[in-house]
């Protein structure tokens, strides 16, 4: 099984920057975690808000801890909101459901890792995030 490494995260962030900044958005902070949910690279650009790092981190951690991206556990929210608050809970609050977390995988679909973005709305935190992930020759869903 192949292992995300730090120059990937470093890629990854970087090209989600390097979106962010061709389309204009706000600053951005970009979290990726490993295959476990541990933070495997984090930076944030200037003038993006205290806050930012926890919203990223936990689009991050949802689309990890859940095997799908947050665009979906935002659905999950709005379909099954008892359940959700649930999730959240059993996290410890650490789940984040809005779009902009990501699950990053390698070429034959292996699950390598997870990103999640703040900073601008939240598809444009998506559109940046799924920049970085081809970016660095990754692949997401």
């Amino acid at each position: 099984m192949e292992k995300l490494t730090l120059a990937q995260a470093d890629a990854i962030i970087e090209g989600t920057f390097a979106k962010g900044a061709e389309m204009g958005f706000r600053p951005l902070t970009v979290a990726v975690l490993d295959d476990g949910g541990l933070m495997g690279a984090f930076k944030k650009q200037d003038n993006s808000s205290v806050l930012r790092f926890d919203i990223a981190q936990g689009k991050a951690y949802g689309a990890i801890g859940m095997g799908t991206p947050s665009r979906n556990l935002e659905n999950v929210a709005k379909e099954r909101p008892y359940f959700m608050n649930a999730l959240i809970g059993a996290s410890d609050g650490k789940v984040v459901p809005v779009k902009g977390g990501l699950l990053i995988k390698s070429s034959d679909g292996q699950i390598m890792g997870s990103i999640g973005v703040s900073g601008d709305n939240s598809d444009n935190d998506e559109i940046a995030g799924i920049a970085g992930i081809e970016g660095a020759g990754l692949t997401t869903d």
